[in-house]
């Protein structure tokens, strides 16, 4: 419920209220020289997607002349610390983007805005309601969705097509996809992709293929021991042939495309979202492509569309008003969508997505030509998973270098996982 703090948010609040006291950080939403209004924006993201935002931002400045956006931006792993710290000493950003996985978070710790409460502000009609619902904690909105995306293997076309190796295609199962890695790291002489293992998004991927979910509905674990040991086995044993990764590599990833194996040219593939991997375009000199996550043996597939992203608003900003109108802008205006494109995700404005769907070009043509290839044979989403899978999702990675270091066995690491996930669930 409202009003109750997470133990995430709890455990430090001491320290980082005193960070934030010593950084003569202020309150959300102060006022420039000149009565302009100033909000803070912040998100995650690439350069090209801060590129972009940038051009929107100042459109909607132009159109709103009494109000400056100050805008900053990182890799999604600092991202989320930097929020945590800001949200913790209440100096949370009057715009957040936020994560599937941080709704509840923020919610129940009082950070974030009801969105009931800037309605008039803040146009939602042309959003999907299940799409919106995803927003709502305890039936009230506290953040909309910006976008609609999905996994995908993204890989180098060059190096794929050189090698031989037959292309990806829909339906393909783990063990097609294990096998297609062995044969590009045989003839490519590097790994075919980055390490699995570490990845909670790509083992629920894999869990659903097995007719099962990270999380049950009351938000418990929805898998056991012995699920998680069978899935880092298999990763595993695809690191000691040197399909994947080795653990040197997989632990310098931080949530940016530049430090994954895939962007520092060492690996043929990675799994990642698809809007982000527009970033893998100026570094990746073969060019990549985008193929469907791997189903389950029976051909069930764990894919699925989500929201991308949110935007929220911070509960103590001192411009509501004009913070909802922003996050409408970026919704709901034509120009706006234009310029972003599919750098979030294809746009959750039905009618924009209809009238933009034409004028798309480049990768982001690429993820909406993906999306539509995939209509009609994926399931539909999770619920939004409970507060405490956001500081999992750090546990999972951290568990499985234990694996990958050779420190535990997958059935240790897998043990110790379950443990503590159900501690801290619990708390």
């Amino acid at each position: 419920m409202p009003g109750h703090r997470t133990k995430g948010f709890c455990a430090s609040a001491a320290a980082l209220a005193l960070c934030a006291v010593l950084a003569g950080c202020g309150g959300s939403g102060d006022t420039a020289a000149g009565g302009k209004v100033v909000l803070r924006y912040t998100w995650w993201g690439n350069p090209d997607r801060a590129a972009r935002t940038e051009q929107a931002v100042a459109l909607f400045e132009k159109q709103h002349p009494g109000v400056r956006v100050q805008t900053s931006f990182s890799g999604y792993d600092a991202y989320k610390q930097k929020l945590a710290i800001q949200a913790t000493g209440g100096d949370a950003p009057d715009v957040m983007q936020l994560d599937y996985r941080q709704i509840d978070q923020y919610a129940s710790g009082d950070v974030l805005l009801d969105l009931g409460k800037v309605k008039s502000s803040l146009r939602t009609s042309e959003i999907d309601a299940g799409l919106l619902a995803t927003g709502r904690v305890d039936g009230t909105l506290y953040a909309v969705p910006q976008g609609r995306g999905t996994e995908t293997l993204v890989y180098d076309v060059a190096t794929w097509k050189a090698s031989k190796v037959p292309l990806p295609k829909r339906g393909w199962t783990w063990s097609e996809w294990a096998d297609a890695m062995r044969a590009l790291a045989k003839k490519t002489g590097k790994p075919g992709a980055t390490d699995p293992g570490q990845s909670e998004d790509a083992f629920e991927v894999w869990l659903r293929g097995q007719g099962k979910s990270l999380y049950t509905k009351d938000g418990s674990l929805g898998f056991t021991a012995s699920d998680l040991t069978r899935w880092w086995t298999f990763a595993d044993r695809l690191r000691r042939e040197g399909t994947v990764s080795r653990a040197e590599q997989t632990t310098q990833l931080d949530g940016t495309v530049e430090n994954t194996p895939l962007g520092r040219g060492t690996a043929s593939s990675d799994f990642n979202w698809d809007a982000p991997a527009s970033g893998y375009l100026a570094i990746v000199k073969g060019g990549v492509a985008l193929a469907p996550m791997p189903s389950g043996t029976d051909g069930t597939p764990g894919q699925y569309y989500k929201p991308s992203m949110f935007l929220g608003v911070a509960a103590d900003t001192s411009h509501p008003k004009e913070s909802a109108e922003l996050v409408d802008f970026l919704l709901n205006d034509h120009r706006a969508a234009k310029i972003l494109g599919a750098t979030r995700g294809i746009p959750v404005n039905e009618t924009i997505r209809e009238q933009t769907a034409s004028q798309l070009k480049d990768f982001d043509r690429t993820v909406a030509d993906y999306q539509a290839s995939l209509e009609g044979t994926l399931k539909d989403p999770p619920q939004a998973p409970p507060s405490g899978d956001n500081a999992l999702q750090t546990t999972f990675a951290r568990d499985y270098d234990q694996v990958s270091y050779e420190r535990m066995s997958p059935r240790e690491a897998a043990e110790n996982y379950i443990t503590e996930a159900e501690a801290e669930l619990r708390s």
